[in-house]
């Protein structure tokens, strides 16, 4: 049986990829990508510890599964306003992105 620990250093190391991406990166794929990366992070702590409670619990499991999909519906939407960025703009630098403003 795998530790505990096993799970939360792989989640922490997935987080710490995730932030790190939001926080350099400025192509918005990139960004997209790198929110994907913090959700299943926290999708594999929830899956961690729901494994690990006494008695086990089917719960946890389900609600990874519905945040997995929540995930999908995300980037499907968030690569159809990429798309609609690129069309206007040429370009998916988040910083170019002004004509977006109201």
């Amino acid at each position: 049986m795998v530790a505990l620990a096993s799970y939360l250093i792989v989640s922490a190391a997935l987080l710490g990829i995730g932030v790190y991406g939001l926080s350099v990166k400025r192509n918005a794929i990139r960004i997209l990508f790198a929110v994907e990366i913090i959700v299943n992070a926290a999708n594999l702590n929830f899956a961690a510890f729901t494994r690990y409670l006494n008695p086990p619990l089917v719960s946890g499991q389900v609600i990874v599964f519905y945040s997995i999909a929540a995930a999908a519906m995300e980037a499907t939407v968030g690569l159809a306003l990429i798309l609609v960025a690129f069309r206007l703009n040429s370009s998916i630098d988040v910083r170019k992105l002004n004509k977006l403003k109201g």
